[in-house]
């Protein structure tokens, strides 16, 4: 239903390690319990916030689809790398408990605050350059917070004395993480790899993670800027004939000297990508390192017509959230009837049943893009989290309805997301966005998203030139009041005029009336 633009423009990803715990002392102990600032305290016990535990992971079964143990850093997340982090208490949250959860502010976490994203087209002008110049921000600025693993859990070291992280801008963090999620699993040799994993799509943890995963951006981008009323707009892509967005304005044209590429005029145009090359890592045996790697790469609607036939229209989408299972079958990519399944594109949106070699829904606006975005390792992610929020709402399902159990590796409602620190279970985030703070201006009753998506924006921009329009409205008073003045001056004088035309026009009487006043007599008397 909608492609959050966020992310949109390379591919993302989250294997975030906390900086205070890529050490080698970090990975000795297996401890993730950063000190919290405000208190000088582990986890912010001091003030109540937290306190460091063991993490016990799920033991339900997984589904066959992963026949492997022990040979991927992912399996049980996180216990390759920690097997102690801050649990936090309260609507506190991060990974030292510093920061609140989702939904919550205030320096006590205490203030419960529910944040609209809107369509990017009904934007103001000033709201989509703010919006261009944020993510420009983010690519061009070391995150402080986290860094990511250039290596294996085993390359660096039984005792952790070889650690292999790196810093990482605010932009790629994310990118590197959706490939961290996504990669092969190295079975040893070059090349030889399991690529039947995939711990954040094909199953039914695709919609929580990629919930929890644009939070965490937002998350980011508010702390980078200093803006917490920011929220990632969304591109309402029913029914579209072309990529609406493709503007330099917002995600960048077409670039005239090549059609693979961005526009110069764009910002984007001199962005690098990273975690392309999936099978150059593969045959090395190695982790993405997020070097850049070449420019990014788009062509919309250049695409192959066999895989993806047409975007997806209204009627996709009704269909698909009329679908009443989350979850059916074997719950991957070749579950027939499941609301997941379709939405994700690996099923049809007109009949519910797997269609192998095609893509609908969400995998079709990644195809149609044509570039960056075409593979699920190097590309931005479209969480259509308008439909996800429609379907739950509409449906109103209770927990037991996620899998349990049996579903392929990581998708277990108990499975803690990877590669996530703080820690999130799948299961946990099966719920409506308002839970978490949050409401889509789409999904509003009309008077209300008539406020959202048109008055309140353009209030919004009022406010930031509210100086202006108070000097200009001072500058109008003053120009009214003189004008004002001189319309009174004039008509006075006008009158006086009047007056003297009319006593031209009676002849003596006038001035033989003021005679006889002036002498003491009457009207009576002079008569």
């Amino acid at each position: 239903m909608l492609l959050c633009l966020g992310v949109c423009l390379v591919q993302t990803a989250f294997c975030q390690f906390p900086r205070p715990c890529a050490t080698s002392e970090g990975l000795r102990t297996k401890e993730c319990c950063p000190v919290w600032g405000g208190d000088g305290s582990v986890c912010g016990a001091l003030s109540g916030r937290g306190f460091c535990t063991e993490v016990l992971v799920s033991d339900e079964p997984d589904g066959p689809q992963y026949p492997h143990s022990g040979m991927d850093d992912r399996e049980r997340w996180p216990l390759a790398f920690f097997n102690r982090t801050c649990r936090c208490a309260g609507n506190y949250g991060g990974f030292d408990c510093g920061e609140c959860r989702f939904g919550y502010s205030g320096s006590n976490c205490a203030q419960y605050r529910e944040s609209v994203r809107r369509n990017i087209m009904s934007l103001p002008t000033a709201e989509q350059r703010k919006f261009v110049s944020y993510l420009n921000l983010a690519k061009n600025t070391v995150n402080r917070d986290y860094v990511i693993a250039t290596g294996t859990r085993a390359e660096m070291g039984g005792n952790g004395e070889n650690p292999m992280f790196s810093d990482i801008n605010t932009y790629d963090l994310f990118v590197w993480m959706h490939y961290y999620v996504s990669r092969d699993t190295f079975l040893g040799g070059p090349g030889n790899v399991w690529r039947d994993i995939d711990f954040a799509h094909e199953s039914a943890a695709f919609l929580p993670w990629h919930r929890v995963y644009l939070l965490h951006w937002e998350n980011e981008i508010r702390k980078l800027t200093g803006d917490f009323n920011f929220t990632i707009p969304y591109w309402d892509w029913r029914d579209a004939q072309s990529c609406q967005v493709c503007t330099d304005a917002l995600m960048g044209e077409r670039s005239p000297l090549n059609p693979n590429l961005i526009s110069p005029a764009s910002v984007f145009s001199s962005w690098k990508v990273i975690c392309t090359h999936h099978t150059e890592y593969n045959n090395r045996e190695v982790l993405c390192n997020a070097t850049g790697e070449g420019p990014l790469l788009r062509n919309p609607g250049n695409h192959d017509p066999n895989r993806v036939a047409r975007l997806p229209t209204s009627a996709d989408v009704d269909f698909t959230v009329g679908l009443p299972d989350y979850e059916t079958g074997p719950m991957d990519r070749f579950t027939n009837m499941s609301f997941r399944n379709v939405l994700e594109g690996f099923a049809s949106p007109v009949n519910g049943m797997a269609v192998p070699g095609q893509s609908t829904m969400h995998n079709a606006l990644h195809v149609f893009m044509n570039g960056s975005m075409s593979s699920v390792q190097g590309s931005a992610n479209d969480p259509i989290f308008l439909i996800f929020e429609r379907w739950l709402r509409t449906h109103q399902p209770v927990r037991s309805t996620y899998p349990r159990a049996n579903a392929p590796i990581g998708h277990n409602d108990g499975y803690y997301m990877v590669p996530f620190l703080p820690l999130y279970r799948n299961g946990d985030y099966f719920l409506t966005n308002k839970v978490l703070g949050y409401e889509y201006a789409y999904l509003l009753d009309p008077g209300q998203r008539f406020m959202q998506e048109f008055i309140t924006p353009y209030l919004e921009e009022a406010q930031q030139i509210w100086q202006w329009l108070l000097g200009a409205g001072l500058l109008g008073a003053v120009v009214a009041s003189v004008f004002a003045t001189l319309v009174v001056v004039a008509r006075r004088k006008w009158k006086r005029n009047q007056r003297r035309k009319r006593s031209l026009g009676y002849g003596e009487r006038q001035p033989l009336l003021q005679s006889s006043s002036e002498e003491g007599s009457s009207y009576q008397t002079t008569l």
